[in-house]
């Protein structure tokens, strides 16, 4: 696979949007909620640096680990929603005791967090807000004096927030974190797969946007009209695809849109069907469109995981989405 293609994809596992769009929804009224970080990590560990989760008087979303450390962090969390201080957790699940201990993580590693009031982030929710609609990263600088500066292009937030010490032993006194973008993906066509294939690309944190020329299976789908718009381009508030599915399960749109994405900086083309009827496509395209175009298709669409149906076919295409946008040798041109 192209490496270049990887570049631009290189984001934060999981998806950060929906925890960010309650984060959003929260700094209205953030009593008693806090946002928790993950600035180090050595060994093994469940989640990664700049992990987010936020805890609230209800719960939390997101995760640091499988469920076995929340309960002791959200203890924490309400410690410092009350009191509106940042605080810092070190989780060392290293040696031979912690396998037995309360936690019984069973991973050996060690995280090293902060806690921060969400009550003290309500000057930031403006930021937060440009991060969900622009195709830019969020950075996090953070010191242990409680400095915290945001950046998410041209928007920018310095706050000074009352910092506890930090409770372990270590040369940084500095961190910088970044939420990259969430990559996007455009469906073309509303056919049966397109009901369990949205959620489950939602849910691996996938921008996606479909469009259905056909009012008839707009309304079955219950999604809007189309919006005209170049496939391959867009202003910075909504940018173009970085992956496109041709699913029409109609030959002559199905050829339409690949004439038109054969122009257009897509790198991954996924085409419903299966190899003779790409074929069939290709043959009535001029051979300098199928040169350009051939390199980026996958078709059929989908890792080969067997079984059939509107649901086996989504669970194909997401796993062939996710394998391409981490770089694993699963995905094929």
């Amino acid at each position: 696979m192209d490496t270049a293609a990887r570049i631009p994809l290189e984001v934060q596992d999981g998806n950060l949007r929906g925890l960010v769009k309650q984060l959003c929804a929260l700094l209205h009224a953030p009593a008693g909620s806090a946002l928790a970080l993950v600035l180090e990590t050595e060994g093994s560990t469940y989640a990664r640096v700049g992990t987010p989760v936020l805890f609230t008087p209800d719960g939390h979303q997101g995760w640091i680990s499988g469920g076995c450390l929340e309960p002791e962090i959200a203890q924490r969390a309400q410690q410092v929603a009350a009191q509106r201080r940042m605080d810092w957790m070190e989780i060392d699940t290293r040696d031979d005791a912690a396998l037995f201990s309360g936690s019984a993580v069973g991973c050996r590693g060690c995280q090293r967090i902060v806690l921060l009031p969400l009550a003290a982030l309500t000057p930031a929710r403006g930021l937060f807000e440009t991060w969900l609609q622009h195709p830019v990263p969020l950075q996090w600088d953070l010191h242990a004096d409680g400095h915290l500066d945001l950046r998410c292009g041209s928007t920018q937030v310095v706050l000074q927030l009352p910092a506890q010490p930090i409770g372990w032993q270590g040369p940084r006194v500095h961190w910088s974190l970044q939420w990259l973008r969430s990559p996007r993906v455009l469906l073309l066509g509303a056919g049966p797969e397109l009901a369990p294939l949205q959620p489950m690309l939602q849910g691996l944190g996938w921008h996606v946007e479909v469009r259905e020329p056909r009012a008839a299976w707009r309304e079955r789908a219950g999604i809007a009209p189309p919006v005209e718009a170049a496939m391959g381009e867009g202003s910075p508030a909504a940018p173009g695809p970085d992956a496109v599915l041709v699913m029409h399960h109609a030959f002559e749109l199905d050829l339409q849109a690949l004439d038109t994405l054969a122009s257009t900086p897509v790198r991954f083309i996924g085409l419903l069907g299966p190899t003779r009827r790409r074929d069939d496509l290709y043959s009535l395209l001029p051979a300098d469109t199928v040169a350009a175009l051939a390199p980026r298709v996958r078709s059929p669409i989908g890792l080969p995981l067997g079984g059939r149906g509107p649901e086996a076919i989504a669970l194909s295409i997401a796993a062939q989405l996710q394998a391409w946008r981490h770089g694993t040798a699963l995905d094929r041109p």
